[in-house]
């Protein structure tokens, strides 16, 4: 499991020309299972993104977590966190989760999110969708499950 952590100022997700998600202050995630991923990995992720001390305190160090700001989290799920471009040109994405299994589990991680009492906003799965960000920092950090 990827996901790509966007500190922001705010983040929207649109669906042909509908808002489907939005935030304010907090995190822009981009969530992407693979094959074999299991619910070990969302409790792993999610335990990581809820701790994450990258908002700046009153020193200027990024000592606080999501709560701490009380943010938001707008997640927006993307298998293409697991394409290959190591033998040519044209991705590959056969290390990516199946369709149907990765529906379910994009739901399962934002619930697992919302359940720590964070507002979590989210993507269509599988849609084509339009996302504006205004990156805070810019700080992006890139979580691997593999490398936890």
């Amino acid at each position: 499991m990827r996901v790509v952590v966007q500190r922001s100022k705010y983040a929207t997700c649109n669906v042909d020309g509908k808002t489907t998600g939005k935030i304010d202050v907090g995190f822009l995630l981009f969530v992407g299972f693979k094959e074999n991923d299991t619910l070990k990995e969302i409790d792993l992720l999610v335990k990581k993104i809820v701790g994450l001390r990258i908002f700046s305190d009153n020193e200027g160090k990024m000592n606080l977590n999501i709560k701490d700001v009380c943010g938001s989290i707008l997640a927006i799920s993307q298998f293409t966190l697991y394409g290959s471009a190591k033998h040519g040109n044209r991705p590959s994405f056969t290390d990516a989760m199946k369709y149907d299994e990765a529906s379910k589990f994009y739901d399962i991680f934002c619930e697992k999110l919302k359940s720590n009492d964070i507002k979590v906003e989210k993507g269509v799965f599988g849609a084509d969708m339009k996302i504006e960000l205004l990156n805070d920092g810019p700080v992006t950090i890139i979580l691997d499950s593999e490398e936890l």
